[in-house]
This record gives C-alpha cells, sequence and structure tokens, in this order.
C-alpha cells in the first residue's frame, strides 16, 4: 500500500484538517470513561501544532441524528480533556463546515461532531468539498472508521490539496501490510467467534492465504461437525458444514491445514459454575456442550505458534470469561507473547483476553480499529484507505 504519511510533509503555515476517532465511551452524565482514543490521538495533533500548523480535529461521537447536535452529540467534554492532555486551549467550533472561525498557526480547535453535518453519512460530495476548502492538508487517522466511505473518511481526501494518513492510520497499516500482504512464513491465523456465518468471508479469505488457521468457539464446533465429530448440544451451524468442510478441502489441496482440536473442555450447561470435564474430541456426549479447547490442543496449538514466522488473532478459543473454561484461550496468549513471530491482533474479544493475561506489550500490534481490521481481514477494500492510495 502506498500513501503520503504526515510525518513526511512540510505543515509549516499549514491548514491542518485531522480526521480523528474521538468516538469514546461517556457515563450517564456524559462525563468520559475511557480516554484512550483521546490519548491515542495526541501524536498527530502534537506533531501538527510542533511543525507550526493551524489544526483542526473533528471526529464523530455516538450515533447523531443528521442536522441537529444534542448535548449528548456533543464533543465538549472531548475538547476539555484534550486541552487537559495538550497543556493549550481547545476551542469547539460549532457550524464549522462553513468556514467562519480562526485557528492560528501553533493553534488547535476542535470541530464539532462531523456525524450532524447533512450529508456525512451519505459522502455528499458538496459538503466534502466544503470541508476540504478549509484545508492546506487533509489527514485521516482514524483507521476504525476507514470501512466507512463518509465525507470526513473518503469524500474530502478526492478534494483537499494534499491528503495523507496520520501515525495511527500508517501503524495499522503498515501492520496489516506486514501480516496479510507480506508475511514472514508460515502464517497462521487464528480466528473464533460464535459463529462461521458472521466471519465465512475472512474463513475463505485466509483459507487462499494462511499456512494454518486454527478455529476456535461455535466456528470450531461447526468445523468438528464438518470433520464428523459428535458436538452434543454445543453451538454450531450445520447448515454451514458444507462451507467448513470446502475450507478444509481447499487448504488441504494447497498443503495448508485446519487443526482441530484433540480434546476438549465440557459441561452440561453454559454456566461459570458448571462442572467442567476434559474428553477426548471424539468422547463428546449427546448432553454435552464444547466450551473450550483441552490441554492437549492447547498444546499442540502453542507448538504451531512457536513455529509460525506471522501471527494473526481474532477471538478467544474458549469461554474465557469463566475461570473453568478460559485454559486455551490463556495457553494461546501465552504462547503467542513467547513467540518471535509477528504478530497483530484484533476484535473486543481479543483485546479483553489480551488485557486480563496481561500480553499488551508482547504482542507485536494491537488493532483496534473494529470494524475495519476484520473487513481488512476479509480482503475488503477499506474506501477512505482506497481515497489515501489514489492521491498517494
Amino acid at each position: 500500500m502506498k500513501f503520503k504519511r504526515l510525518s513526511d510533509l512540510d505543515l509549516r503555515g499549514k491548514r491542518v484538517f485531522i480526521r480523528a476517532d474521538l468516538n469514546v465511551p461517556q457515563d450517564d452524565s456524559l462525563a468520559i470513561t475511557d480516554d484512550t482514543r483521546i490519548r491515542a490521538s495526541l501524536p498527530a495533533i502534537r506533531h501538527a501544532l510542533q511543525a507550526g500548523a493551524a489544526v483542526m480535529v473533528t471526529s464523530h461521537l455516538g450515533r447523531p441524528t443528521e442536522g441537529t447536535v444534542r448535548p449528548a452529540d456533543s464533543l465538549a467534554p472531548v475538547a476539555h480533556r484534550l486541552a487537559e492532555l495538550l497543556g493549550c486551549a481547545v476551542p469547539l467550533v460549532s457550524d464549522w463546515v462553513g468556514g467562519g472561525f480562526s485557528v492560528a498557526p501553533g493553534e488547535v480547535v476542535l470541530l464539532e461532531n462531523c456525524r450532524c453535518n447533512p450529508g456525512e453519512k451519505a459522502n455528499d460530495d458538496a459538503l466534502a468539498r466544503r470541508m476540504a476548502a478549509l484545508c492546506d492538508v487533509y489527514v485521516n487517522d482514524a483507521f476504525g472508521t476507514a470501512h466507512r466511505a463518509e465525507a470526513t473518511t473518503h469524500g474530502i481526501a478526492a478534494h483537499a490539496p494534499v491528503a495523507c494518513a496520520g501515525p495511527l492510520m500508517a501503524a495499522e497499516l503498515d501492520a496489516l501490510g506486514r501480516a496479510l500482504l507480506q508475511p514472514r512464513r508460515p502464517l497462521l491465523a487464528i480466528v473464533a467467534g460464535s459463529k462461521v456465518s458472521t466471519k465465512l468471508s475472512i474463513l475463505k479469505t485466509l483459507a487462499a492465504r494462511v499456512d494454518q488457521l486454527i478455529v476456535g468457539g461455535g466456528i470450531a464446533n461447526t468445523f468438528l461437525l464438518a470433520a464428523g465429530h459428535p458436538i452434543g448440544q454445543s453451538l454450531a451451524e450445520a447448515d454451514l458444514v458444507a462451507e467448513a468442510r470446502a475450507i478444509i478441502d481447499l487448504m488441504a489441496a494447497r498443503g495448508a491445514s485446519v487443526p482441530l482440536p484433540l480434546d476438549v473442555v465440557v459441561a452440561t450447561e453454559f454456566s461459570a459454575s458448571a462442572p467442567a470435564r476434559t474428553v477426548p474430541v471424539d468422547q463428546v456426549g449427546p448432553a454435552d456442550r464444547i466450551l473450550d479447547v483441552g490441554p492437549a490442543s492447547a498444546a499442540r496449538f502453542a507448538e504451531l505458534i512457536a513455529a509460525a514466522g506471522t501471527i494473526v488473532w481474532n477471538g478467544p478459543v474458549g469461554v474465557f470469561e469463566f475461570p473453568a473454561f478460559e485454559g486455551g484461550t490463556r495457553a494461546l496468549a501465552q504462547a503467542i507473547a513467547a513467540s518471535s513471530a509477528f504478530s497483530i491482533a484484533g476484535g473486543g474479544d481479543t483485546l479483553a483476553a489480551i488485557a486480563k493475561y496481561g500480553i499488551t506489550d508482547q504482542v507485536g500490534y494491537i488493532s483496534t480499529g473494529g470494524g475495519a481490521f476484520l473487513e481488512f481481514l476479509e480482503g475488503r477494500t477499506l474506501p477512505a484507505v482506497a481515497a489515501l492510495e489514489a492521491r498517494a
């Protein structure tokens, strides 16, 4: 992927428009409960300020109705927190699309919730042109919205004099490119979740690229059915057994594999207090529910992880929230942490597992892109990335 980077540009005296991802969680009083995304946006803003640019930052927040700005939609709490973190004033500008506000070199303003502007979500070209007229340099630093073609993520990039990626966007694209486009082999993917149907496109795309594809959760149960193993009352999608079988056959035909569990941890009910039993994969009883992989499976998966050159991880392999059924996910997390491979991980449950097992610093790159991360794994073109590549 080729795109311009903010770090390579001369910004002195330039008007810089940064599309950030400041969509932070708030409590009922609208107080910010986690400022991680605000902190993550600071490098791009500081870089532009220190380079002598006049800086404008905007973001979406929540799901507003276009044309109105309710208190719950306002970026006012974000502006306050940004000012604290930057150590300077961060005025919040309303009704900003037509200009009418001023920002001098070395100053920063926050432009009110961009999704409140009529035409934002529809990627209205007239709106995009008006926003592009506000700046000399457009910066997309919001990878989490890269899968959406909106006026501030896509349209503006076509009309701004210069369009580039900020440090967060660049880091995501560099990591994803390293993992999937130019991987060090063997390339191992771990994909887990409750349903094959929600990740079928990802599984098919990865099946054509990876050397081993470890599946977990309800997805693994569907693959076990496809391989002829009993799964009792486990969560699975019987109507997608043929799809699972096709993926196994596709990988086998190219010398790759889907290493299925050798043993599993089962219970007769989905509960943290349910008695857990470890059984061979061919001895799951009619009343059993598979809630984790067993120790032999975890050990085998850890061997594959240790031998991998690149690891892509999306999803825990068991119900790791329950202590009796967390062994498989914990073992995989520890194996990834100990591996010398380049690893990239993404997805909400995956990030929760990484935090739970304290391996944040041992994962090569942790994607916070959510839907954009998953769509990249599917092999889809991300509109915001395509827009930056077109301006490269």
